[in-house]
């Protein structure tokens, strides 16, 4: 792995953590001296966190944490509802043994986690979960949609304190996909869409 995708690594995941907070500066100069290495991959990983809506940029050598305005999130939230019954229809449809056995291993780190209540953990395994169901999906548009919206789409996922419920919510999904039972996983899906906006209302209000 090179610095520049490492430095990107590092600081997308203290980001989508919530370590690093919306609107919390970024310059090259500290961040170069904090990570120990020169300003060229701390500048490219910037660029990357900007075209992947994570980061917005400021004059000269400075950058900010985005912070997602109730419109963005609007935003997000059509896109969700579009794909996210197709996604869990599709995997239901097409998944593979291996795939299925991926998926269980991370719902049950999701589920440790959430017992636990160690919420940056459980917080990742849920976006995991999602990413790994549309792998599942075997779909190569739906997956070359995804990719550019990824990083929105995991902060969008960890916005929720109900660790155990959404865990709860993905066991139920993940049985519907074992079972091939796609009109019971598209079903799931939309209510989990609705339970996780109601989750985003609350916490906004």
């Amino acid at each position: 792995m090179g610095e520049a995708e490492r430095v990107t690594r590092q600081l997308r995941e203290e980001i989508l953590d919530g370590v690093r907070a919306p609107g919390d500066r970024l310059v090259e100069r500290e961040l170069a001296s904090a990570l120990d290495v020169s300003r060229v991959p701390v500048r490219e990983a910037l660029k990357a966190l900007v075209s992947e809506g994570l980061v917005t940029l400021r004059p000269r050598s400075w950058a900010v944490v985005r912070t997602f305005t109730d419109s963005d999130i609007a935003d997000l939230i059509e896109v969700r509802t579009a794909f996210e019954p197709l996604t869990f229809r599709l995997a239901a449809q097409r998944r593979t043994r291996d795939g299925l056995e991926r998926l269980q291993a991370t719902l049950d780190e999701h589920l440790a986690a959430a017992k636990a209540g160690n919420a940056v953990l459980a917080r990742r395994k849920a976006a995991d979960f999602h990413e790994q169901v549309t792998e599942l999906a075997c779909n190569e548009l739906l997956t070359e949609i995804e990719r550019p919206l990824r990083s929105r789409m995991r902060w969008l996922l960890t916005q929720h304190d109900d660790l155990l419920g959404v865990a709860r919510q993905h066991r139920e999904l993940c049985t519907a996909i074992a079972n091939r039972d796609v009109e019971l996983a598209e079903r799931l899906a939309a209510e989990h869409l609705a339970h996780s906006q109601q989750i985003l209302r609350d916490l906004r209000s």
